[in-house]
């Protein structure tokens, strides 16, 4: 029996097809084929989480009181560790009570941020390319999307003076995100000073989205926005132990800020779910309270990767920008493909997952993220299969794939 009488609401008709989506039926036809995938398409950190917070897990999984309802603003301990390590890495005072809330992942508090904040025809700025519920989040809201379009000359920064002065007026919200997914630009402290007072001026809620804090190379320190002063008057900044912590599918992360937005935020998750299992919280505290070492192990093994990676494509002819942070490599397609044909044809014909860039929205048109997410020798046979295919950056471009 079909049910043809009952449609989706709007809210769904008006999302774009989710590309990740569309490339896990690729993958999964590819594995069916035979091919010996090497996935760099999504930002799915390889191996597990640190011993001692898998430690932790067990050893919370074993405390009955863990096992009711947590508590809807997340456990007193847990945001106490994010106030600490946000004391302790950029020098900013917060109030653990009410100005941090644990969150299932930064994907639901970015989306639900939207739902608690957006009115249905609100104008939401949002730079192309972006990480997709940046976007996403305000469309189910039913927001009008102005996209600010980044642009390489410009190092993938927003030009805050391109933006009409009736659309700045206009606009509830600037959503945006340094180190950035998915071009690993970063950006300096005057740009944050300079968003901080651009919001003041027109009264524009700012979303940040520091999920790549910790993975930064070359002596290179991310700046949170929470350090610039005022900017805790008009903005929050998302967080998650996803990438750093090798716990992507633990769904663990928080936002911190205005107390007043937080607070809208919690109103709405009360009534949508009930957080964050306590026994992962108190994981998610052992992993806040990990050792520089550990850190700093990660940032080197990341930055092993990226130099492999950039100088193996650099001599199969592209021109690589090494970036100072996140966990990709951004790279221009071939003239005359475009991002999801080139994407298509490289897993065709190598068995290599790319994420194409306009999965990040019209901005990211041209260009392919990948994913620094295996070791070397993985990296390297990938490499090795670009060559044998004849996947080099040449003016000629490569044969679209079969049908």
């Amino acid at each position: 029996m079909t049910l043809d009488w009952i449609s989706p609401a709007d809210r769904l008709r008006s999302l774009p097809p989710y590309v990740f989506a569309r490339l896990d039926e690729l993958k999964a036809r590819a594995r069916e084929q035979g091919l010996d995938l090497i996935d760099l398409g999504m930002g799915n950190p390889d191996g597990s989480a640190p011993q001692p917070v898998i430690d932790s897990a067990i050893a919370a999984l074993r405390n009955p009181a863990n096992h009711g309802y947590p508590p809807f603003e997340g456990t007193a301990n847990f945001r106490r560790a994010i106030a600490d390590w946000y004391l302790r890495c950029y020098d900013v005072p917060l109030d653990s009570d009410s100005e941090a809330l644990p969150l299932l992942g930064s994907k639901e508090g970015l989306t639900h941020l939207a739902l608690a904040y957006i009115n249905p025809g609100d104008l939401i700025l949002v730079p192309s390319p972006a990480y997709p519920p940046h976007f996403r989040g305000p469309l189910i809201a039913g927001a009008r999307i102005h996209s600010l379009i980044l642009k390489p000359e410009n190092d993938w920064l927003i030009d805050l003076s391109a933006i009409p002065d009736e659309v700045a007026r206009e606009a509830k919200i600037l959503y945006f995100n340094y180190p950035s997914n998915p071009t690993g630009a970063t950006a300096p402290r005057e740009f944050y000073e300079e968003v901080v007072a651009f919001a003041r001026h027109y009264q524009i809620l700012l979303v940040h989205d520091l999920c790549y804090a910790e993975l930064a190379f070359d002596g290179y320190q991310p700046t949170s926005l929470l350090e610039i002063p005022g900017a805790k008057e008009i903005g929050v900044e998302f967080h998650t132990l996803s990438k750093t912590y090798n716990m992507a599918g633990w769904r663990v992360g928080f936002v911190v800020g205005n107390r007043h937005i937080i607070q809208g935020l919690r109103t709405l998750k009360t009534n949508l779910d009930y957080g964050i299992f306590s026994a992962l919280q108190t994981a998610a505290e052992t992993a806040l309270n990990l050792p520089d070492s550990y850190v700093q192990a990660v940032q080197l093994r990341y930055q092993q990767r990226r130099d492999f990676l950039a100088q193996g494509l650099t001599e199969l002819g592209w021109n690589i920008t090494k970036p100072k942070a996140t966990m990709y490599l951004w790279v221009q397609c071939p003239p005359g493909q475009s991002s999801t044909d080139f994407a298509l044809s490289v897993l065709q014909q190598t068995g290599v997952v790319l994420t194409p860039g306009n999965a990040f929205g019209t901005g990211g048109e041209g260009y392919v993220r990948i994913s620094l997410i295996a070791e070397c020798d993985r990296l390297g046979e990938a490499l090795r299969r670009f060559k044998q295919a004849g996947i080099y950056y040449k003016t000629e471009a490569l044969a679209a794939p079969a049908d």
